[in-house]
């Protein structure tokens, strides 16, 4: 029998001619590969090469060998091949979903990353809402969702993401604009945008009014953060924002306060319990965990022109 080391060294000295060009073209040394030809050529009990002119020729005894040795060789670089492209993602399909404060900013910038480590990977992103993202896993249309909200569910497995802030956000001409920071009861006394009480995402905006007492009068309500803060932008009031929706001046023609009380927003990872995520899943979430943990996501007032 021959090894596929013994099967990739007979082949170089076939194409080359030399020992000499063997090795370079296996980048080893020559007398490993002149070793190595006289052991296999022992092993065998038959010469593989005669010398002509000064080259080496497949002798006579071993003409049909080598006609196996390049069928085997084409079968290796075929398999050679479909590794190369599994590994970069061909044939292969990533099916992901994320809330929409995460989606803005941080998923764009994991799925850059995924690209560039799995060029050929078929990727497809849902933007999906708390009640839709439960379906979406136990259906089995997607392997992991990043979310703003943790819940209890005995078909669903949850993993810390990333945790941030909450900040205020209030048009450039707005008198708190010139302010370097500011706390909840005063931005209860303003005008209010911002996501619906009874959904969860909303529901942490209005907790941190509610855990002090205070009224949280929305005067526009809106179901995307993205949406709020194009309002906030057009005038129309100020607004309370996670850090991840207006990472990277996401939103120009605002001014980001950081909130006295510096409210903790938490995210997280959800699939499917019981089932390992595939790697490329599972680079998915490193990426966009190391994303949303990059510093000098939001800027203060001071730092902005």
């Amino acid at each position: 029998m021959l090894t596929l080391r013994q099967i990739e060294v007979a082949r170089a000295v076939m194409v080359t001619g030399t020992i000499a060009g063997a090795a370079r073209l296996l980048n080893v040394s020559a007398p490993g590969i002149s070793r190595l030809m006289k052991y296999t050529e022992a092993s065998l009990g038959f010469r593989l090469f005669d010398r002509r002119a000064g080259r080496l020729v497949p002798s006579e005894q071993a003409r049909h060998v080598f006609a196996q040795i390049n069928a085997v060789f084409d079968k290796i670089e075929d398999l050679r091949f479909v590794l190369e492209r599994t590994q970069g993602g061909a044939g292969q399909e990533l099916l992901i979903g994320s809330v929409p404060s995460i989606s803005h900013v941080m998923v764009p910038r994991a799925i850059e990353r995924v690209r560039n480590a799995y060029p050929h990977l078929v990727i497809d992103i849902n933007i999906l809402k708390l009640e839709e993202a439960i379906d979406y896993l136990l259906l089995g249309k997607g392997e992991v969702v990043a979310m703003s909200y943790r819940l209890d569910h005995p078909a669903l497995t949850f993993e810390p993401l990333a945790r941030g802030g909450l900040f205020c956000i209030v048009p450039l001409d707005h008198p708190l604009a010139a302010r370097s920071s500011i706390s909840a009861d005063e931005i209860a006394r303003h005008p209010l945008i911002g996501i619906d009480p009874n959904d969860p995402y909303g529901r942490i905006m209005s907790d941190i009014f509610r855990e002090r007492g205070l009224s949280y009068g929305i005067t526009i309500r809106a179901r995307f953060g993205s949406t709020v803060c194009s309002l906030v932008r057009a005038g129309l009031g100020i607004a309370v924002i996670d850090q991840f929706t207006i990472a990277d001046d996401a939103f120009p023609g605002v001014r980001v306060l950081p909130i006295d009380e510096a409210p903790v927003f938490e995210t997280w990872i959800a699939m499917k319990a019981g089932t390992a995520l595939s790697m490329f899943a599972a680079s998915f979430v490193r990426f966009l965990r190391e994303e949303m943990a990059r510093p000098g996501q939001v800027r203060p007032p001071s730092a902005r022109p």
